[in-house]
């Protein structure tokens, strides 16, 4: 057995040059299913979002498009299919992954493992943070909040030594453990990892979309899950399949900036996706197109079932620009 914390066997396991699962030549479609692959509807969503961004923004010179955990740049290609020949012209997409650059990806994505610098435009992070490598605590029987180790082999979890006085200082802020028990999933590193993106933004809009949880709906027994071939699987940190726990939405927000916290539902209604079946008369006169927009609602509600991908946290930040009207009246932006 190798007993590790969960953070460096999260790394090892998705991350290692010699065998981490997203090194792998198929990607992530090629074992679980994202927004971004149920249908071409969710880059039209992104796309229209760029666009308000853009407005919002003055139409700057260069407009940045920054797709973090980007894959096998399937978000990319989708926007840039769907935006105006004016705008395409001004944009500078970036790719950021540590996988290699995807064979047939258009020459104008820059790819690269850094978040660029000092950009202006869209920052969009879709199921990026999930795989942020984590750590997990338990409270003991002695009210001592311990780490939790992981076979690397087989999954089994035991505790380990008492938590750092950072993680325990996490805790008490975001996931506070009272009773012997208690399962805690330490989101500093996350919140790090998001504060650096944002970051990289001299002006624009940052979107972490995300399975997420809050401080009112905390997972009691933790989130951490495993995906192989389409599916969900036992969490076996060696290289063999996805590891991924979900996000604390409302710690990863980075101080100061305006704030919205949303459904993905809420969000793509805004930006025009719905599930809404077309007019039957439509059948009648073309029956083409009815079956086109029969599919096309299809897609629209599986992106927006509230049981599903609906479900998904968006978290939206404004960096030096004012909020967009488009999804402020969703919820309240916080300062």
């Amino acid at each position: 057995m190798t007993w590790m914390r969960w953070a460096p066997a999260m790394d090892q396991a998705l991350y290692d040059p010699d065998g981490g699962f997203y090194r792998r030549p198929e990607g992530p479609a090629g074992h679980f299913r994202t927004s971004v692959h149920a249908s071409p509807r969710f880059a039209r969503a992104v796309a229209r979002l760029l666009l308000e961004v853009d407005a919002a923004l003055g139409r700057p010179e260069e407009l940045a498009l920054v797709d973090v955990g980007a894959g096998r740049g399937e978000l990319l290609t989708g926007v840039l299919a769907e935006l105006p020949d004016r705008v395409r012209a001004r944009l500078r997409p970036y790719g950021v992954e540590i996988a290699d650059r995807p064979a047939g990806l258009p020459s104008t994505v820059l790819w690269t493992d850094e978040v660029p610098r000092g950009v202006t435009g869209l920052l969009f992070a879709n199921e990026w943070l999930d795989n942020v490598p984590l750590d997990a605590g338990e409270l003991d029987e002695d009210g001592v909040l311990r780490y939790v180790e992981v076979d690397t082999g087989t999954g089994e979890q035991r505790l380990g030594e008492p938590v750092s006085a950072a993680d325990a200082a996490w805790a008490a802020r975001w996931w506070p453990a009272e009773h012997p028990g208690d399962f805690v999933e330490f989101g500093g590193s996350r919140d790090a990892a998001w504060a650096h993106a944002v970051a990289g933004l001299e002006r624009g809009l940052a979107v972490a979309v995300d399975y997420g949880h809050t401080a009112d709906r905390r997972p009691p027994l933790g989130t951490f899950a495993g995906f192989r071939d389409g599916r969900e699987v036992t969490p076996v940190p060696d290289g063999s399949c996805d590891v991924t726990a979900h996000v604390a939405l409302d710690s990863i927000a980075v101080p100061a900036l305006h704030s919205l916290w949303t459904t993905q539902r809420d969000a793509l209604h805004a930006l025009g996706v719905t599930g809404a079946r077309p007019s039957l008369a439509l059948a009648s006169t073309d029956p083409v197109a009815y079956l086109r927009a029969l599919g096309g609602a299809g897609e629209g509600a599986e992106l927006t079932d509230p049981a599903g991908l609906g479900a998904f946290g968006w978290l939206v930040q404004a960096v030096r620009m004012p909020p967009l009207e488009i999804l402020g009246g969703r919820r309240a932006w916080n300062p």
